[in-house]
């Protein structure tokens, strides 16, 4: 079950330079101000900046739909055609993350809340 996009990341090549855009944008501080993300929440939406997408297979935005189950979803998607580009990942607090590359090359990304672990 997928509770829709509420997420999406960006690689960004000058974490610095995407933060200040993304604050005159988004016109809201980050929540999550790391060397290694940054994250803005702004009208329902979670907006990311990924310094290191770039080398994770990241060619632009990623959407991440919202799931309850992601390992199902996963390998669903894999049983569609899809390439894992990164596997499931606890990216802090129990929140996991993956994303796949269809056969157009889109990016799709999951993610699961604590919550539904």
């Amino acid at each position: 079950m997928t509770a829709g996009l509420q997420t999406i990341i960006y690689p960004v090549k000058d974490l610095d330079r995407a933060k200040a855009l993304f604050r005159a944008l988004l016109e809201v501080e980050p929540y999550a101000d790391e060397s290694y993300y940054v994250g803005f929440k702004a009208a329902g939406q979670d907006v990311g900046l990924d310094p290191n997408g770039h080398s994770k297979g990241m060619t632009g935005p990623v959407p991440y739909w919202h799931v309850s189950d992601i390992r199902a979803r996963l390998a669903a998607l894999v049983e569609a055609g899809a390439d894992v580009l990164q596997d499931v990942q606890d990216v802090g607090g129990g929140k996991l993350i993956a994303f796949v590359k269809d056969a157009d090359g889109n990016l799709v990304g999951l993610t699961q809340d604590p919550a539904s672990s």
